[in-house]
Formats: C-alpha cells, structure tokens, sequence
C-alpha cells in the first residue's frame, strides 16, 4: 500500500512540475515565468519528497530528505529574488493586459 501512495505523490509531483514548465513557456513576461516555475518547482518537489519520506528506512534518511528539501527551497526563492531583481535594474516591465477599447 505504502508502494501504491509513494506511486501517487510521485504522479502529483509529475503534474506540477509539468504545469511549471508549461507556465515557464507559456507566460508573457519574466516575472510571470518566475512565479510559475519556482512555486509549481518548490510544490513538486515536496511531493517528491514525501514520497521518498515514505520509502525511508531510518529517520535519519527521513530527515536528510527534509533539510534537502529546506535547502532547495531556500535557494529557490534566493535564485528569483536574484533574476527578479536583475530583471527591474535592467528596467524590464511587468506584462499587461492591452487597453480594451
């Protein structure tokens, strides 16, 4: 059973990490990719994550699996704020929507 719940987080993870790549694609501007990616990123891979959690052997991998998850969040967000802030300094607008008439 615990197979079966590991096999279906990993299909959750697979679904965001897809729909970040889609954003990543699909969005108009750099900041729009920026949220996508990073938030559907920092989601898919906490799914991964439990799903490795639940194939753990000892709490020590357990736990091993949650500061690697703690660190890559933490470098995510540092990674965006960075390119982010890059993007205003080098005066890139944010997208928006056309004037109706």
């Amino acid at each position: 059973m615990i197979d079966w719940i590991s096999a279906l987080l990993l299909l959750f993870a697979i679904f965001f990490f897809v729909g970040g790549t889609v954003g990543l694609l699909r969005f108009p501007d750099v900041y729009c990719r920026l949220h996508a990616l990073t938030k559907a990123d920092n989601i898919g891979l906490g799914f991964v994550v439990l799903a490795l959690l639940l194939q753990a052997t000892s709490w020590d991998w357990a736990l091993k699996l949650l500061i690697v998850w703690v660190f890559v969040m933490a470098a995510s967000a540092t990674n965006a704020y960075l390119i982010a802030r890059a993007a205003i300094r080098k005066d890139i607008p944010p997208w928006k929507l056309p004037e109706q008439a």
